[in-house]
């Protein structure tokens, strides 16, 4: 979801044709990584992530579902499978909603579900990998890039002592992997010392020098940014992704309005007065419970006509 500071910076970018649009915007990743003829810089782009080869992936979702209004964002990411019959969804996401570990769990269960069909034998089952690209913090975790697996939680130090486990080697499923990178967390180093998933994060992270030396060593992040140009400087590319975006800050402002005239219309119906200090209280226990839903202050202020200090006192 986007924000009206995000907004004012993605419009006035593009006022200027020749403006790269970023792959931090969730529809730019995807017609990034989910455009015809780009299976190779997807395979890439995961390889750098799961540190292994990939023969062959297949992307499911090519396409791109118009907005619908009312309808949760998700229709976004990137469903594909390997040739080993693994099945993964990526997204980016651009702004923290508070809800990324239901969303993976829905995910998961999703990849999960769409493998046992009518018919089909649990021994069928592959693996299921979500990954999550953040513009964001959220794990307490030094690294930008975790990995999260299922794992057995130790109940009795006997069960380790004598059957001789080792716990850091203790997981409960083979089938079930997350990755999260919070761009964020991600440091400039030297280009010499860059892995391959370094490379990738100078797209990510606007490095243009990085992107130049990237380029030379990785043909699929060169595509990735001949891709990502072509998508810049096309008008129609450029006036889809801007209908996207003016969809998505419409909904918010509606979402916006309708808060802020919901909460007015319950201050009315209390009959809160300035100099009632049971309404004064009443108005400042609420807004305390806004500022628990992550509701600006300088928001709660406008409409409650408290002061900060009343609130956050």
């Amino acid at each position: 979801m986007l924000k009206a500071k995000q907004f004012s910076i993605i419009k006035e970018e593009w006022t200027t044709e020749t403006k790269r649009l970023p792959i931090t915007d969730d529809y730019i990743f995807k017609r990034v990584f989910a455009y015809k003829g780009n299976e190779s810089v997807l395979k890439d782009f995961l390889e750098a992530i799961l540190k292994k080869e990939i023969q062959k992936v297949t992307i499911k979702n090519p396409e791109i579902i118009p907005y619908e209004k009312g309808e949760k964002r998700g229709l976004l990411d990137i469903k594909a499978e390997t040739e080993d019959g693994t099945m993964l969804d990526i997204e980016m996401q651009m702004e923290d909603e508070k809800d990324i570990d239901e969303r993976a769990t829905s995910y998961m269960g999703k990849l999960i579900s769409e493998q046992l069909q009518v018919g089909h034998k649990y021994t069928e089952l592959k693996k299921s990998i979500v990954i999550f690209i953040t513009n964001y913090n959220f794990l307490k975790r030094n690294s930008y890039h975790s990995v999260g697996r299922l794992k057995f939680e130790k109940t009795l130090k006997e069960e380790y002592v004598e059957l001789g486990y080792k716990e850091e080697n203790e997981i409960a499923s083979e089938y079930i992997e997350y990755h999260y990178i919070e761009l964020p967390k991600y440091k400039n180093k030297n280009p010499k010392d860059f892995t391959k998933l370094d490379q990738w994060m100078c797209i990510f992270t606007q490095n243009e020098g990085g992107i130049m030396l990237a380029k030379k060593e990785n043909k699929e992040i060169e595509r990735a940014i001949n891709t990502l140009d072509f998508i810049s400087e096309d008008p129609k590319e450029r006036e889809r992704h801007n209908s996207i975006v003016m969809a998505e800050y419409n909904r918010l402002t509606s979402q916006h309005n309708f808060y802020k005239a919901g909460l007015k219309e319950g201050i009315e119906k209390r009959n809160w007065t300035t100099g009632s200090n049971n309404g004064k209280n009443e108005k400042i226990k609420i807004a305390k419970e806004l500022l628990k839903l992550n509701i600006p202050i300088e928001q709660i202020m406008q409409i409650t006509k408290l002061t900060k200090e009343e609130i956050e006192k």
